[in-house]
C-alpha cells in the first residue's frame, strides 16, 4: 500500500527532474548580463544602428559620451520624423534587416511595434530605476520626462492674455477670436506621430473640455505643422502668436538664445511624455544595443538628458529643473505623465483614428 506522503514525494521527484531539464535546455531566463560582459560583447560587435527623432545636436551629447566609455563601438545615428521612422522600421524589418534600436516620442507607435513583436526584452540594474509606468514588459523603456506646454510670444502676447490653464487658453481663443484669428498653431495629427498621440491624450484626460477645445480651434482657424520646428520659428517671428501642446524641452531650449519666447506648463493638468526606446528583435548588434539602452538610462546618461540635451531625465534620483523630480516640485499632482502600456493603442485601431480624424476636422476646418 502507497501512502499520500509516497505520491507526494514521486511528483516532487518529476518537478525537479523537469526543472533540470528546463534548465539544461536554456528555456528559463539566463542572468543578466554585467555592464562589463555587455561592453566585450558590444567591443566584438564593434557597431550600433540607432533611429531616432531627437535632433541631432541634442542626441549627440549621449553618443559622444557613450563612445568615451566604449571606443570600439562605431554608432550610427539616423534622425528622422515619427512616422517616418515607424514606416521604415516596419519596411525594413520585412526585409530582413533594420535598425538595432529605435527611440521615438511617439510613444503609441512605439508600442505598436513593441506589441507587434519587434522587441526583445532586457532587464537591469538601469531599468530598475525607472518608475513601473514607464517600463513596459522590459520591452519599451520611457527615457525622458517631457512636459507638454503652451509657447508664446512674450513681445506680442501681452501678460494678461497668457493662460495658465487649457481653461484659460480656451476662454481666450473663444472670446478673442478675432485677435487670435490665424495666430494660433498647433501639430497636424494627420502628418505628425507625435502631434497625433498628444491630441488624443488630452482628448481621455479633458473629456469634458476637449470639444470646447476644438470649437475654439475652429473659431481662429488654427495653422497645423508637421514639425515642433516650424512652430518655434513662426512663433519667434510673430507669424504665430501662441503655439498649444509644444514639447517645453524643445521650448526651452530655443528661449535660451530668443528672449521673445514664453512657455506656460498648464497648472491644472500637463501632459508629460517620454522618449521610448526598445531593442530591436532582429537586431544584427544586440550586445551593444543594450550598453546603449542601459548608458542612456544610467545615473550619467540621465544627467547628459538633463544638462546638455534639454530633455528632462526621468530617473527620480537626478536633481535639476529638467528633471522628473525638478517637475514636481513645480507642478506637483498637476503632471500627467502618459503610461507606456496597451493603452496607447487605442486610436491607432484604424476605425476609432478616422473617426478622430474626422471630428477633428470638422471642427477644425470649420469656417
Amino acid at each position: 500500500m502507497k501512502f499520500p506522503f509516497q505520491h507526494a514525494r514521486r511528483r516532487l521527484g518529476f518537478l525537479i527532474a523537469a526543472t533540470l531539464v528546463g534548465l539544461a535546455a536554456g528555456s528559463l531566463p539566463a542572468r543578466a548580463q554585467s555592464t562589463a560582459d555587455l561592453a566585450a560583447a558590444a567591443a566584438k560587435e564593434g557597431k550600433l544602428v540607432i533611429y531616432g527623432v531627437t535632433d541631432n545636436e541634442q542626441a549627440n551629447h549621449l553618443i559622444r559620451e557613450f563612445r568615451v566609455q566604449y571606443p570600439a563601438v562605431q554608432v550610427e545615428y539616423s534622425n528622422m520624423s515619427t512616422t517616418e521612422l515607424y514606416n521604415r522600421f516596419i519596411s525594413e524589418s520585412a526585409a530582413g534587416s533594420s535598425a538595432d534600436v529605435t527611440w521615438s516620442s511617439a510613444m503609441d507607435l512605439q508600442v505598436k511595434l513593441v506589441n507587434d513583436g519587434y522587441a526583445q526584452p532586457h532587464k537591469s540594474a538601469e531599468t530598475a530605476k525607472l518608475p513601473e509606468w514607464a517600463n513596459w514588459k522590459n520591452e519599451a523603456f520611457g527615457t525622458t520626462y517631457e512636459p507638454i506646454g503652451i509657447v508664446y510670444n512674450k513681445r506680442l502676447v501681452p501678460a494678461a492674455d497668457v493662460p495658465q490653464s487649457h481653461a484659460d487658453f480656451i476662454r481666450l481663443l473663444s472670446t478673442q477670436a478675432d485677435k487670435y484669428k490665424g495666430k494660433v498653431t498647433t501639430y497636424d495629427p494627420e502628418k505628425s506621430g507625435v502631434g497625433f498621440m498628444l491630441v488624443t491624450q488630452d482628448k481621455q484626460v479633458n473629456g469634458a473640455g476637449f470639444a470646447d477645445l476644438l470649437k475654439a480651434f475652429g473659431g481662429v482657424a488654427v495653422r497645423v505643422q508637421g514639425a515642433t520646428g516650424t512652430m518655434m520659428e513662426r512663433i519667434a517671428s510673430g507669424e504665430n502668436l501662441i503655439g498649444y501642446n509644444l514639447n517645453a524641452a524643445y521650448a526651452l531650449t530655443r528661449a535660451q538664445k530668443d528672449p521673445s519666447i514664453g512657455i506656460v506648463l498648464p497648472k491644472d493638468y500637463t501632459l508629460v511624455l517620454s522618449r521610448v526606446m526598445f531593442i530591436a528583435k532582429g537586431a544584427k548588434h544586440p550586445n551593444a544595443a543594450k550598453l546603449w539602452l542601459d548608458f542612456v538610462l544610467s545615473k550619467k546618461g540621465q544627467e547628459i538628458i538633463a544638462s546638455k540635451a534639454d530633455l528632462y531625465a526621468i530617473r527620480p534620483d537626478v536633481e535639476g529643473d529638467t528633471t522628473a523630480s525638478g517637475l514636481k516640485k513645480q507642478l506637483g499632482d498637476a503632471l500627467r505623465p502618459v503610461p507606456i502600456g496597451t493603452g496607447l493603442l487605442t486610436y491607432l485601431d484604424q476605425a476609432k483614428r478616422l473617426d478622430f480624424l474626422k471630428q477633428w476636422n470638422a471642427a477644425v476646418k470649420a469656417k
